[in-house]
């Protein structure tokens, strides 16, 4: 008996963790090329925009913004689009785009954080009604069944619980690496955002001395 054959003998819920299994793939799949893609070398960037600045060349520095990938540069535009107004308006800019950031890294994980947690109670609910099949056959029987009749019933019922486990384990695992590269891309916006707000202050200081 192959693996193909054992897993059909989980029965009906053997289909629901395999919708769950592709499902998981599908999102860790997109969310890894799509936080792939906006990675940055973010301290380059921001010293990048610092001496386009320093150089009054203000509409380059939003040009170069928008141009370059992910949110430290979504974030960096919107408040160089406001670079000229006062700080707290920079500020606000920055905290909305942020919000907006953030939303967008964080898209689907929701969904994969539960699937994680279902898809091993799917795995426990077909053992359950597999037993319940099992002992109502027995019954069927009534009660002259041998050891062998027995075995196979429970084994069959608890294919779907190694299943459930085996692809609730891997789905935890992507989330949690995935989860890791927003929370490091988060960080790097939280940095970069307080660099910009400390060139928007030195501008003001710049401002007001003249």
């Amino acid at each position: 008996m192959n693996l193909f054959e054992i897993l059909v003998k989980g029965g009906w819920v053997m289909i629901l963790i395999a919708i769950s299994s592709v499902a998981i793939l599908a999102i860790f799949i997109e969310r890894f090329f799509a936080l792939r893609s906006v990675k940055i070398n973010a301290r380059t960037f921001i010293l990048t925009v610092k001496n386009l600045l320093l150089k009054n060349q203000l509409g380059e520095a939003i040009k170069r913004a928008k141009l370059t990938p992910g949110p430290v540069a979504a974030i960096t535009k919107s408040a160089l689009e406001k670079y000229n107004r006062p700080k707290e308006e920079v500020k606000e800019a920055i905290e909305t785009a942020g919000r907006g950031q953030i939303y967008n890294l964080e898209k689907f994980l929701g969904a994969l954080a539960t699937l994680a947690a279902i898809t091993p109670m799917l795995g426990f609910l077909g053992t359950v009604t597999g037993m319940i099949k099992a002992f109502m056959k027995i019954q069927t029987l009534g009660g002259n069944v041998g050891p062998g009749v027995l075995a196979g019933g429970i084994w069959e019922a608890l294919v779907t619980t190694a299943a459930g486990l085996f692809v609730g384990i891997v789905a935890i695992i992507f989330y949690n690496y995935l989860q890791g590269q927003v929370e490091r891309l988060v960080f790097e916006m939280e940095d970069n955002s307080n660099e910009l707000l400390e060139m928007v202050r030195q501008e003001e200081s710049l401002s007001n001395e003249v």
